[in-house]
């Protein structure tokens, strides 16, 4: 029995099902998208007649993966009594409409969507309802199909979705997401516009196995990429990399669902993600804002994961062990799922109305103590914390009527002199610390809210690079997760003598006492800042780091990223226009981070780390003020932050009564 509610008996039951493969849906301008349909079978292997409920999943990773749709969609669902609809999306797999995909700015998304589901309700082996499932661009599609609100569509769970490219997903703080340009390779080395021009693919496999140097030789410049083999992608990605401003690009549906929600179906939904994903903010504030909306259940789940931690099944993220109850997996996930579809389309009483609104789960807690090392992610990095064991950071599970808890009290913690961070404003007349942003030598991604940052590994001799090979021997050259934060030989960007951040003279440190009691900092963080520049434009970054102290099994302690972010100076009164600064002017800058859920205990300290890069994660500003990706050269900035009395900077955090 789940925690939450009694599981079928059956739930691991195998059962006959029968595959319709590539069944052409039409589209409204007569378009037809590529459908795997499964369905129970009877014992001659013939469909069963029905009539069914139908599970439908939109993707652009090839419908007949087996490790991502054929066997924890396809065959699950289908062998408890669902029909089930696979769809490459258009332009993709075997859809039609080739050269017209755009990774996740697809103009017809929405009505896509819509007109599958429909299709789904008409067939006479359905019963009329459509539930959708999907994670990361696959949710992109059911948000897309939601926002058109299909009659058919009658619920969802949606996993680790963006709602806005300009805001998190393409770009943060008014930098490029960089995350997006190796995932565009993901997508050009299966295009299928290049699948008989060996030049074509020749270039991408380059590109994918290249990422790192591509990375550092930026700016990139228009028919010089690798994804110049495929111009569809190509051009998305200058559009990532030019479009700082609000435009009709980022406003389109697929990209701009925050200001969309009232036009959303009224249908239950569960939002899903974990506090190291790159989706945290947008499916938390999604879940709030139909919750405000709409009169059908809404639920959140919130683990301690990463943008694939949850399907994974284990318990460690990053180099951090966060207790046997943070692993769900497929079994987890898939039972949660199909008790879900089974209340809203087949009408069984198994209480999942009544499941509390939130589920989620506040990290920390555990004792600090290194585990034995484990296969599962250890092998991805050679050095460090993870090549010893991982940290037993823990946490727990608990139930929530509402998202943002309305019990966190928005606490400011200001920036004092001698790298304090304190509960007490400043009283001084002055107060300020600089560093210099050095462009050439950027602050390392030392762990972070990320997707992978993906490179092929080289193919053995006589091995072609087709789709699921390619696939198979990819590898991360970042963690999408927490980490010690100190640089090491293989981690992407660190330079010898590998210090600790808070040794380098480009990242400002301010942090707390050891507490003195555990605090809890449950919701949405926000840096409120006053900085300076000798530059015209700069960037301004912010992470929150829980610094455990030194022990037995971690002589210099252990400082484990909670969260960051970014902004672009240029970008500080918001994306309508960009705005230079004067040099030397003193401004506010708000920098707002995503939220998260943790326990900072007690002898631990509370620290917050400014600088001005975080690369790869996000592209480096060349402090010229010159059009976004297009500097011709770079300088050195002086940059400052103030905290005397009149500059009061301070972090916002969201901290949570003792013992609520």
């Amino acid at each position: 029995m789940s925690k939450w509610g009694p599981m079928p008996a059956d739930l691991q039951a195998a059962r006959r099902v029968v595959v319709s493969r590539n069944v052409m849906i039409p589209m409204r301008d007569g378009k037809r998208l590529a459908t795997d349909i499964y369905r129970p079978a009877l014992e001659n292997g013939d469909p069963a007649p029905g009539p069914f409920p139908v599970i439908l999943t939109r993707t652009s990773y090839d419908k007949s993966n087996p490790a991502m749709q054929v066997e924890p969609v396809g065959n699950f669902f289908a062998a408890h009594g669902y029909a089930v609809a696979i769809q490459d999306m258009r332009g993709r797999g075997e859809s039609e409409d080739v050269g017209n995909y755009h990774h996740v700015a697809n103009p017809e998304e929405g009505n896509d969507g819509f007109d599958t589901v429909e299709w789904l309700a008409r067939q006479r082996w359905s019963t009329g309802r459509v539930g959708m499932v999907g994670t990361s661009h696959s949710a992109v599609c059911t948000n897309a199909a939601a926002l058109k609100s299909p009659p058919g569509l009658k619920a969802a769970w949606i996993d680790s979705a963006p709602t806005s490219g300009l805001d998190w997903q393409c770009r943060r703080g008014g930098a490029m997401a960089m995350q997006m340009f190796p995932a565009l390779f993901v997508h050009a080395h299966d295009a299928p516009e290049i699948r008989n021009d060996p030049a074509a693919m020749a270039r991408i496999e380059w590109g994918g196995r290249h990422v790192r140097n591509q990375l550092l030789s930026m700016p990139f410049k228009p028919g010089q990429t690798a994804l110049a083999a495929v111009p569809n992608l190509e051009r998305i990605l200058f559009h990532y990399y030019y479009d700082g401003t609000h435009s009709d690009f980022w406003a389109m549906e697929t990209l701009e669902n925050k200001t969309r929600w009232d036009q959303f179906a009224d249908i239950p939904c569960v939002l899903s993600t974990g506090w190291y994903d790159l989706f945290t903010e947008e499916a938390t504030q999604q879940f709030a804002e139909l919750a405000r909306r709409k009169t059908s259940p809404m639920k959140l789940v919130v683990g301690p994961w990463n943008h694939t931690a949850m399907r994974g099944g284990g318990s460690v993220v990053g180099e951090v062990d966060f207790g046997a109850s943070a692993a769900w997996g497929y079994a987890k996930y898939n039972s949660e799922r199909l008790r879900w579809f089974d209340h809203w389309l087949k009408d069984v009483d198994n209480g999942a109305q009544d499941d509390p609104p939130v589920r989620m789960f506040t990290m920390g807690g555990g004792d600090g103590s290194l585990s034995a090392p484990k296969s599962s992610g250890a092998g991805v990095f050679g050095s460090g914390i993870a090549a010893k064991g991982y940290l037993n950071h823990g946490g727990r599970w608990r139930e929530e009527q509402q998202w943002p808890l309305p019990e966190a009290v928005q606490t400011p913690f200001y920036l004092r002199e001698g790298n304090r961070l304190s509960t007490e404003a400043p009283k001084a007349a002055a107060g300020a610390a600089t560093w210099t942003h050095d462009p050439e030598h950027p602050v390392p991604t030392l762990g972070a809210s990320v997707a992978p940052f993906l490179e092929f590994v080289p193919l053995p001799k006589g091995i072609s690079p087709d789709y699921l090979s390619t696939r198979g021997r990819m590898t991360t050259f970042t963690y999408d997760g927490p980490m010690h934060q100190r640089e090491r030989p293989d981690i992407f960007g660190s330079a010898e003598p590998y210090p600790m951040l808070s040794e380098r003279s480009d990242v400002v440190v301010f942090e707390t006492e050891p507490l003195a009691e555990a605090v809890e900092v449950t919701g949405q963080v926000r840096v409120k800042l006053w900085v300076s520049s000798s530059a015209p434009d700069t960037d301004f970054t912010a992470r929150l780091i829980d610094v455990y102290p030194p022990s037995a099994d971690v002589p210099e302690g252990y400082h484990m990223n909670i969260l960051d972010s970014i902004l672009r100076a240029r970008f500080r009164d918001g994306f309508d226009a960009e705005r230079l600064m004067e040099p030397g002017t003193i401004y506010p800058i708000t920098i707002v981070l995503p939220p998260t859920s943790n326990m900072f205990a007690r002898g631990h300290r509370i620290r917050l780390d400014i600088a001005s890069s975080n690369f790869p994660q996000f592209d480096v500003n060349p402090n010229t003020g010159e059009p976004l990706g297009r500097h011709t050269h770079t300088v050195r900035a002086r940059n400052t932050v103030h905290f005397d009395a009149a500059h009061a900077s301070h972090v916002v955090l969201p901290v949570m009564p003792a013992g609520a």
